[in-house]
């Protein structure tokens, strides 16, 4: 029996690990009248990621604010995607999302630019651990609608090696070779001569 609470103890601890950071996009207070008066409850909007290339986002309902924050957590834990990044800070190609009315745009930029992003879509992108893209919301401003727009068009990245693996190539014969343009020139001066 011991060794079973022990074990409940240890498994506890690790989930508890701060390997995921967590941001606080939304909180919504609603109120329902009833006979002596009114009773509020909170809805929490969280999305979490390991800033390495996994993220989540999850929403929670609760009397307090709180305990909206926990369950939105736990949800965003359970629902997490990977996403591949260019050189760990950046996305491979540009891509847009849709979710209802919601929709984004988001594009690759060079070392140095940050996120320039619009608040729900910032936290999705700095939880990633995605340093330099510019992207712009189009469409509903609502978080959620937001969030999960911005989500769906990160489901649609591809990494050149995935591409590669798809179509039984190498990921060499998939990217634009960076030598062909150099050589161009020399042999159109080699045919002027």
């Amino acid at each position: 029996m011991a060794r079973e609470d022990n074990r409940r103890n240890n498994r506890r601890d690790r989930d508890e690990t701060p390997e995921f950071a967590d941001r606080l996009v939304a909180i919504n207070r609603v109120s329902k009248t009833v006979k002596g008066g009114k009773r509020f409850g909170f809805a929490a909007l969280v999305v979490v990621g390991d800033q390495k290339g996994r993220v989540g986002f999850g929403k929670g309902k609760a009397k307090e604010v709180p305990e909206a924050i926990r369950k939105a957590t736990e949800s965003a834990k359970r629902n997490m995607i990977r996403v591949p990044l260019r050189e760990g800070r950046t996305l491979h190609h540009d891509m847009n999302g849709r979710h209802g009315a919601g929709k984004v745009v988001m594009r690759t930029a060079p070392e140095g630019t940050g996120i320039i992003a619009g608040g729900p879509m910032r936290a999705v992108f700095e939880m990633l651990g995605i340093k330099d893209v510019v992207s712009k919301s189009i469409g509903s401003q609502n978080p959620y609608n937001m969030i999960r727009a911005t989500l769906n068009g990160l489901t649609k990245e591809a990494s050149p090696r995935s591409v590669a693996q798809r179509r039984g190539k190498k990921v060499a014969d998939i990217l634009p070779r960076t030598d062909a343009p150099a050589a161009a020139p020399a042999e159109a001066e080699a045919a002027e001569a």
